[in-house]
């Protein structure tokens, strides 16, 4: 029975490597090469039955000046003349006789160093090529991903729930935000910009320590220590590393060539957005806890400030050995 298993799952192995060996995308490059001259090439996988080569072109109002050589069908490129650049522009891909599942990966680059990607599944044959990126469109897309970010952060959301135990009070809160605030913006800076390089594994390493810490005074109690004496020490010193884990998730979606400081600069204050709103909602949470049930939190065994320390520092050290173990890894 063992050696049957061991067959089957060599098997399945191997068959799952040859998928993806051939699951590689129809790549598709649209590359500004004038003013309002563009090169259509792409190139199918060699998986790809030549006789079922894809044919690809760029509609109304582009029109083809030097068609797409013959010499293998599994590649092809062609020149485009677009009197309205990409305005209205239209991809379209052709097979013979089916897609075979591929997905199309398209890559728009322009003279002026601003690249655009695109995944299309395998489904669509026909794309409009996307705007040329404005300062506006940049900066409304990167401030809602900025507020996606850490509102979708549980890690951050903790950190920063354990920043308000230990403020306690709205001022208190106000500038350890704040502190916490300078403190990330200037790492997310430099590390998006490459001007510091960092492990992104130890980095979120150290972020889930972090939260382990705060969790750990909070569940202590002693207020005599300098977290809950100076909270803003804390927001501060351990800011600088959220704020890596931040820059590290942008570097990921990609910074925009010609836009990259305003891109940089929204995404930063749609981090701030999303973390004014955690810090209102938790005081409303409290607030209505507390007119829901007064004198409650005097009646439990343990105190709520203590509970959710004990209840951060679980999940939280379920983090740090977890990402601990794929960085010793």
């Amino acid at each position: 029975m063992t050696l049957r298993f061991l067959i089957i799952l060599f098997t399945l192995l191997a068959a799952g490597a040859a998928h993806a060996h051939d699951a590689r995308p129809l790549a598709v490059e649209i590359r500004e090469i004038a003013q309002n001259r563009f090169a259509l090439s792409w190139h199918a996988p060699g998986s790809v039955a030549p006789e079922n080569a894809p044919r690809l072109a760029l509609g109304a109002p582009c029109r083809a000046i030097a068609p797409a050589g013959a010499d293998d069908p599994l590649r092809g490129r062609a020149i485009y003349a677009c009197d309205n650049g990409l305005k209205d522009a239209e991809l379209t891909i052709e097979w013979p006789y089916f897609n075979p599942s591929l997905a199309t990966l398209v890559r728009v680059a322009w003279r002026s160093g601003e690249v655009s990607t695109e995944v299309l599944d395998p489904s669509t044959t026909s794309w409009r090529a996307p705007a040329r990126e404005t300062f506006a469109g940049v900066s409304k897309s990167y401030f809602i991903l900025g507020v996606k970010h850490i509102l979708t952060g549980v890690d951050h959301i903790l950190f920063l729930a354990g920043l308000i135990v230990l403020a306690r009070t709205p001022g208190r809160v106000l500038v350890t935000a704040t502190g916490f605030t300078l403190a990330h913006s200037l790492t997310l800076a430099l590390v998006a910009l490459d001007l510091a390089r960092v492990s992104v594994p130890v980095v979120e390493t150290l972020i889930a320590l972090s939260i382990v810490f705060v969790a750990a005074e909070i569940a202590r109690g002693d207020r005599t220590t300098l977290a809950w004496r100076r909270p803003v020490l804390v927001a501060s010193t351990f800011g600088l590393l959220h704020g890596a884990g931040f820059a590290a998730a942008l570097r990921e979606i990609g910074l925009p060539q010609t836009e990259r400081a305003p891109a940089l600069f929204f995404f930063n204050v749609g981090v701030e957005a999303g973390q004014l709103i955690i810090i209102a909602a938790i005081f409303a949470a409290v607030t209505l806890a507390r007119r829901a049930a007064p004198g409650a939190a005097a009646r439990l065994p343990l105190s709520p400030e203590r509970a959710a320390g004990y209840a951060i520092g679980v999940l939280s050290a379920y983090w740090l050995a977890a990402r601990a173990a794929v960085v010793l890894a």
